[in-house]
Parts: structure tokens; sequence; C-alpha cells
């Protein structure tokens, strides 16, 4: 069942409580008077009831139109920051190939030209990724024909393109515990595992601030899991907001403050990601600038 349907049927029962109590309060209040005038106690009771179902109804239909507002509100913030996303390295690809086409160039600036498009490029291409894979792993099933993973292998991997992709050189992003040393086998679908992944590592990345401190955890827990945790000292996350930070379209309201990219799937790819896999995702801060841990837990290959 989903979760409007499960809202749905709290809200009918709790229509039909508040019916029946009202029933009662009036009846015990009127016993006498229903007793000797049975035909207008019977009145009496069915406008109670009535006006109990008229009550419900405006509370249940209140509850829905707020939930629909704020579905509308989540849906126009992701389509802004789409378009936001697209459009803005698209404007830069097109304005450095109008310089490159106009100006006679040195070549050491049409290489940085050249540089920044490709930047832009990937950049966007980014953002296509994100879109359809928040469209693949939306349908809560299991992975396909899963095959053996290597979670050490992705992690070195995520890691190593994290640094590249934003040019760290000292060490901003860094393994910082693999326990016990060796293999991590999981079973499952190694590209969907290297996009929870890397948005956990760029989340952290981009909720860091001008101070880029970013340290990973692969470590075995028990004999039948495994946990990749990514931990940074940013802007951290109130203890309201962690109960959200995974929900579709949801952005840190810091997000639009420090005006960091996004589309609000990142981290709810991570989570459909992980349940597709038989795992979990949990994220854990002290409050507000107390940094944040993003721990995704998956369940090893049985031997």
């Amino acid at each position: 069942m989903d979760r409007t349907g499960g809202t749905r049927k709290r809200s009918v029962v709790l229509v039909a409580l508040l019916g029946a109590g009202l029933i009662a309060v009036a009846a015990a209040l009127n016993v006498s008077f229903i007793v000797e005038n049975w035909r207008s106690g019977l009145l009496l009771l069915l406008g109670v009831a009535s006006f109990a179902v008229l009550i419900g109804g405006l509370v249940l239909n209140t509850t829905f139109l707020i939930r629909e507002i704020r579905k509308s509100e989540q849906h126009h913030a992701f389509i802004h920051a789409v378009t936001h996303e697209l459009k803005t390295p698209l404007a830069s690809i097109k304005l450095y190939l109008q310089t490159l086409q106009q100006r006679d160039l040195t070549p050491d600036k049409q290489h940085e030209l050249i540089d920044t498009m490709l930047e832009d490029s990937e950049r966007l291409q980014l953002t296509i990724d994100q879109i359809l894979l928040a469209g693949k792993t939306g349908d809560a099933r299991r992975v396909d024909n899963p095959t053996e993973v290597d979670l050490s292998d992705i992690v070195d991997e995520c890691v190593l393109l994290a640094g590249k992709r934003h040019h760290f050189v000292n060490g901003e992003v860094r393994l910082v515990d693999r326990v016990p040393q060796g293999t991590f086998v999981v079973k499952g679908d190694r590209d969907e595992l290297v996009a929870a992944v890397t948005n956990l590592v760029d989340n952290a990345i981009k909720y860091s601030g001008d101070r880029v401190k970013v340290g990973v955890d692969l470590v075995r827990i028990g004999a039948r899991r495994v946990a990749i945790s990514v931990r940074d000292q940013g802007i951290g996350i109130t203890s309201q907001e962690l109960k959200r930070v995974f929900r579709r379209f949801y952005r840190l309201p810091a997000a639009l403050r420090l005006r960091v990219h996004g589309t609000g799937l990142g981290l709810s790819i991570v989570r459909a990601v992980a349940r597709r896999h038989g795992g979990r995702v949990y994220a854990e801060s002290r409050g507000a600038g107390q940094g944040s841990t993003f721990t995704l837990e998956l369940p090893l290959k049985s031997s």
C-alpha cells in the first residue's frame, strides 16, 4: 500500500471515530430528553452525525489540499533547479564557442576556453544522468540480473574521480579506513552503486563550503553487511531536516542560501539504490555547523 492510500484510510477512520464520539457525547448529555422525545432525539443525533461528517470532510480535504500544494511547490522547485542546471552550462558553452569563432586568441587562451567547455559539458552530462537514474531507480523492485561487485574498487574509483573533477590536490577527499583490508563483494548493479557513492561524496563536497575535508570509510559490519560512510565538516543538518533529506526533490534551505548547484534528486537516488540492493542509507549530524555523516549499508554476497 502506498503512503497516500494509507493516509486516506487513516483519515476516514479518524472521521468515523470523531462522528461516533460526538454522537456518544450528545447521547450522554441528553439521555432523558431522547427517552421522552425519541423522534426529536433521533433528529438531534442525526444532526450531530452530519455535523461531524461535515467537519471531518473539511479536515480531510484541507489535509489533501496542503499535501498537493507541497507537491506542487516541490515540482516547481525541481523544474527550476533542472532548468538552471541545463541552461547555465549551455549558455557558457555557447558564449565560449562564439568567442573562439569571432576572435583571434592565443593557443593558451583557446585551451583554457576548451577546458571550461569540457567541464560545462560534464556538468550537463551529470544532470542528464541524474534525471535518467532517478527514473530508473524510482521502481522499488530489486535489481534485475545482479552481478558480483567489489565495493573496494567502487570507493577507490569515486574518491579518485571526485579529486579530479573538483581539481583537489591536497587530499580534500580521501579514503580514511578500510576495515578489514581486502574485498567487500556485494550482489547488484555496478553502475547504480557507483552513482550512489558518487552522489554521497559530491553531496559532502557541495555542503562543505570553502573548507572541504571529506573522509570515506569502508567497514564490515558483522559477517553479513558492509557500510560506506562519508563524513564532512560542512554546514551540518538540523534534526528536522534529517527526516527530509532523502525525499525526492527536497533541498536543504542552506542550498539556496549558499547557491549550491543540484536538482534535489541525488540523495533520493541513493535511498532508492540502497533499497533495490536490500540495504539502507541514513544521515547523522549534531546540528547546524557540525558536519554530517551519510552511511550506506549493504548486504555482503552470501558465501
